[in-house]
């Protein structure tokens, strides 16, 4: 799931100054030796590689220690390592440079088990346990180019264990009464940006496809026992995504693609895998949709690495490849509730949180996910509406046989597109990634009148602020009969002047979402995402049960990104910033009639253990309101892990264990009547 994905930009956190990169073809390359035994954790390590460097500055976490370095043969001696936060930093003399070999280990820090979905998105610490163990590239678990680079890995473990990293599997050795340690190699030969290490009791099933090309494609699934069952439906569709990209951008650039469960709530996408925690594998509409758009990340993210200096445009680009592209497919419908998810994420920032596209990096708040997911994903689908399909879908081929395993910025990808296109589209890149604002547009008195049996409409269309250059859609609405024109506007006030056969009732401004906006109030039902990304959250407890209070307040320092303020009934109308109230149903039913809201609302079961909703419409200078309302404290225990992942609804049902009700409470696109002349 693209929530839970991991970033690749954590490229400062273990940094070997190896040699500078002058192009792909020049990257450097590392072997690495890992033996890992996940019971005691002890980790060794054996790393090779050539610096042209007069002094090695190696980073590596404060769970291991550099033990011995060579440089062609010659012992050199280290440094004591300063530490440096989670890691520590050994210094290395290596006077010409030269081929360095240099033995590490130490005993790892135990896998965290409880350590939720944002808490994956900041693992500062490599981790071991037999359960599980994770590696993950930024935590300075091997030595490391600052850029690109190459590599060959081999793993070896205890016979009970499988162990895998990015790349095609060259050698593997499965545990025999000879020897009862399992041994595999990788190798990495595309440049890379990063380095995972993946182990668990895995039970490995692998398939071998044909490819166009004749060569074979060797798909896997890393998954525990009792996830066996679902191993067939993964390889099916795996191969399934990976056939229809490499028809639409171009051949699958490695060798195997693997799916490996984690015993962590993650969501990431790797070359040559996806690394994904063993619930979420479980849940049905995941090979549907985030399985499609991990195999995607293997043309944009990995096979083309984005320039992070100047914004991540991989994710966006995925996401609208891959998620937005399924629901497409479902219908038009479909599409819309995604673009108008988009938006309302974006309405739910406060303005001074959000950031422009050229300055997303990762996603590790609701603020960065707004643009480097929502915002840029809806770039490239009015980029599509601009330029055609056909035009769109030549570019960014082009873009992928020019850019392959090279860094690319948002303004190679405009070049691609201006290239296909015939024409600069310089204004249009520019004021998209430059800007943290979204245009506010709103539409004003309308008229028509007959001329000639048609009939000329006269409009305004207004824009707040700065203005943006836009190509706005208007539906002109008679009776049963609709029309939409495109309409360019650049200036704070247009005046728009149409010719059409209908007899104008009524106009909708962009009824459709085509343009990304800030939406109108009356296009705005709450989500649930306001509250978990406000700036400074408040909580009121509805309730005089101490063991409601203790959950009420861990469920809302759970549900915020920000640590939340708790306050009592008269302090709710001090500021506007969202108030969430959490408590019993009698308790909460009263409090909400004091405060003059509504109570639960009928979409939701009176039955059901636990209910959220927030609260479509408040009092004046009523701050916007959500609540919490449960059976007991247990249910309320009970919302702790699901509840974060439900930004994008207004109201949910909770019962025996999980969400059975969920939904945005409806709107419908404003329409300005016509004025007969």
């Amino acid at each position: 799931m693209r929530a839970w994905r991991l970033s690749r930009v954590l490229l400062a956190a273990i940094a070997l100054l190896l040699a500078s990169r002058a192009g792909a073809a020049d990257a450097p390359h590392l072997d690495l030796a890992v033996d890992l035994d996940p019971q005691s954790r002890a980790f060794s390590a054996v790393a090779k590689f050539e610096t042209r460097q007069h002094e090695l500055r190696i980073r590596l976490h404060r769970s291991l220690a550099l033990r011995t370095v060579t440089v062609d043969g010659k012992p050199v001696a280290s440094r004591a390592p300063s530490p440096s936060g989670e890691n520590a930093m050994w210094i290395v003399p290596v006077p010409g440079g030269g081929k360095v070999e240099m033995t590490y280990g130490g005993t790892l820090p135990t896998l965290d088990t409880a350590i939720d979905h944002r808490g994956v998105l900041r693992i500062a610490a490599p981790m071991a346990s037999p359960a599980g163990s994770f590696l993950a590239s930024g935590t300075a678990w091997y030595p490391r180019p600052l850029d690109l680079f190459t590599y060959r890995v081999t793993l070896t473990l205890p016979g009970t264990q499988r162990a895998l990293v990015p790349g095609d599997l060259v050698e593997e050795a499965p545990p025999d009464s000879r020897d009862a340690r399992y041994r595999a190699v990788f190798e990495m030969k595309q440049p890379s940006e990063g380095l995972d290490l993946m182990a668990g009791p895995y039970v490995v099933d692998e398939r071998l496809v044909d490819r166009p090309d004749g060569s074979p494609l060797r798909l896997r699934t890393y998954f525990t026992a009792p996830l066996q069952p679902l191993s067939a439906g993964y390889l099916d569709d795996s191969a399934r995504y990976i056939a229809m990209y490499s028809q639409s951008i171009g051949a699958y650039p490695y060798a195997s693609f693997s799916v490996v469960a984690s015993p962590l709530p993650t969501g990431f996408g790797m070359p040559t895998l996806t690394y994904i925690g063993a619930e979420v594998l479980k849940l049905p509409f995941i090979r549907a949709t985030s399985l499609g758009h991990e195999v995607l990340h293997n043309w944009w993210g990995n096979g083309v690495h984005p320039d992070y200096a100047s914004g991540n445009w991989s994710e966006g680009l995925t996401t609208f490849m891959a998620d937005y592209a399924y629901k497409e497919l479902e219908s038009p419908a479909a599409a819309r509730d995604m673009r108008l998810a988009w938006m309302r994420d974006l309405a739910s920032i406060p303005p001074e949180a959000r950031i422009s596209l050229a300055q997303f990096r990762s996603r590790t708040h609701g603020a960065e996910a707004a643009a480097g997911y929502g915002k840029s994903a809806m770039v490239f689908f009015m980029l599509r509406d601009l330029l055609g399909k056909d035009v769109f879908e030549r570019a960014l081929r082009a873009f992928w046989e020019q850019h392959r395993f090279r860094t690319a910025t948002w303004r190679d990808l405009q070049r691609a597109f201006e290239q296909a296109h015939g024409r600069p589209l310089q204004a249009f890149f520019d004021q998209w990634l430059l800007r943290a604002d979204a245009p506010r547009l709103a539409l004003g008195d309308a008229s028509a009148a007959a001329a000639n049996g048609r009939y000329q409409l006269n409009a305004t269309v207004a824009q707040q602020g700065k203005p943006y250059a836009l190509s706005v859609p208007l539906l002109i609405a008679a009776g049963e009969r609709s029309e939409t024109h495109v309409v360019a506007i650049d200036q704070a006030r247009n005046e728009v002047k149409l010719q059409t056969a209908l007899k104008p009732e009524a106009v909708k401004l962009d009824p459709d979402l085509r343009i990304w906006r800030e939406l109108q109030a009356r296009e705005l039902p709450p989500i649930l995402r306001l509250w978990i990304v406000a700036a400074a959250p408040r909580y009121i407890v509805a309730s005089a049960d101490a063991r409601v209070q203790e959950q009420a307040a861990k469920l809302a320092r759970r549900l915020f990104e920000t640590a939340p303020q708790r306050i009592t009934e008269p302090d709710l109308h001090e500021r506007r910033d969202p108030v969430l109230i959490v408590g019993l149903a009698a308790e909460v039913k009263a409090l909400l009639a004091r405060l003059k809201l509504p109570a639960r609302p009928a979409v939701l079961p009176s039955a059901a253990a636990a209910a959220v909703w927030t609260v479509p419409e408040v009092p004046a200078g009523m701050p916007p309101v959500a609540v919490v309302e449960a059976r007991d404290a247990s249910a309320l225990e009970g919302l702790m892990k699901p509840l974060p992942h439900y930004g994008a609804q207004s109201y949910l049902g909770y019962d025996e264990g999980r969400v059975t009700t969920r939904g945005v409470w409806p709107v419908r696109s404003p329409a300005i009547p016509v004025t007969q002349r």
